[in-house]
């Protein structure tokens, strides 16, 4: 089992850049056992939706809607998954859940807010 602490979240302008960061805690088995890590989001009224994913291999899945704005990144496998948010749009306001999945758990985060607004 792991604990997912995000941060990064906050208020940006159309346009700007955020940088969400997620950091899993636990054993180096617990750790080691991760298959994939990821970032999803809901905006309110709205189903959670994934944003973008990468596997241990280093296999990475966005959602059309951010692709080639938005990018997903995990540093050899470590501890740390990281989205980087360029171009926002007031459409990307949600809050922001990091996902780490493994064969025996899937554990999520409390989320961080973002808000894109002038």
């Amino acid at each position: 089992q792991v604990q997912l602490v995000e941060s990064g979240g906050g208020l940006e302008q159309p346009g700007g850049s955020l940088r969400l960061s997620c950091a899993a805690s636990g054993t180096i088995f617990s750790i080691n056992s991760i298959n994939s890590m990821g970032w999803y989001r809901q905006a309110p009224g709205k189903q959670r939706e994934l944003v973008a994913t990468v596997t241990r291999e280093g296999s990475t899945n966005y959602a059309d809607s951010v692709k080639g704005r938005f990018s997903i990144s995990r540093v050899n496998a470590g501890n740390t998954v990281y989205l980087q948010m360029n171009s926002l749009k007031p459409e990307d306001t949600a809050v922001y859940y990091c996902r780490v999945l493994a064969r025996t758990f899937d554990t999520w985060g409390q989320g961080t807010q973002v808000t894109v607004s002038s």
